[in-house]
């Protein structure tokens, strides 16, 4: 009797998207929404070329330093109808976005506390399997200088691929921009998870 062999692995994608996307999931909370912000960017490959086929998921606490997951243990309040979950595709110029509020610190290990930040998963054309990398916000310098995670990261302009910047637009939304890059020169830092 003969065994059947191991599934070859396979890329994901081109039509990655089709699959994945769903209207709405990019809006956390509603644009108008009290401290609502907004995080855009590109996703670019190896070469510099926009990516028109990506998914990215973001995960995140809310406002007051909690996860809407039942291991968060900590005493912060949970906000009634905010799951922390978000996925956009790209468009065709590589673009994609986010509408939701920024997070509250969280504790890490020991005493420590985590600067505000997103989870984030991308999956693309040509990936055997999913990145995982972090956006902090520029305007956390404080809580940026703290971070557990961040203080792994020795050469400053790696740590700078982590930042998504402040962009103050007069009043309206507060938006960060946040690139990501795949592979190259400015590579985003990846977790090995």
């Amino acid at each position: 009797m003969s065994k059947m062999g191991v599934t070859a692995s396979q890329t994901v994608g081109p039509f990655l998207s089709i699959a994945m996307r769903s209207e709405g999931q990019e809006y956390l909370v509603p644009k108008n929404s009290k401290n609502a912000i907004k995080i855009h960017g590109i996703v670019y490959d190896g070469e510099g070329t926009p990516v028109p086929d990506a998914v990215i998921e973001i995960w995140q606490a809310n406002i007051n330093g909690k996860y809407d997951h039942p291991e968060d243990n900590s005493d912060n309040e949970l906000i009634k109808g905010f799951s922390g979950f978000g996925r956009s595709c790209t468009n065709n110029e590589g673009q994609f976005f986010f509408v939701t509020q920024k997070p509250g610190r969280v504790n890490g290990r020991g005493n420590s506390l985590q600067a505000p930040h997103l989870a984030v998963n991308i999956l693309a054309r040509g990936m055997l399997k999913q990145q995982v990398t972090r956006i902090y916000f520029s305007d956390e310098v404080q809580s940026n200088a703290e971070d557990p995670v961040l203080n792994q990261i020795d050469d400053e302009l790696e740590r700078k691929t982590l930042i998504a910047n402040f962009n103050p637009n007069g009043g309206l939304i507060d938006e960060y921009e946040f690139h990501i890059y795949l592979q190259g020169e400015n590579e985003t830092i990846f977790f090995d998870v």
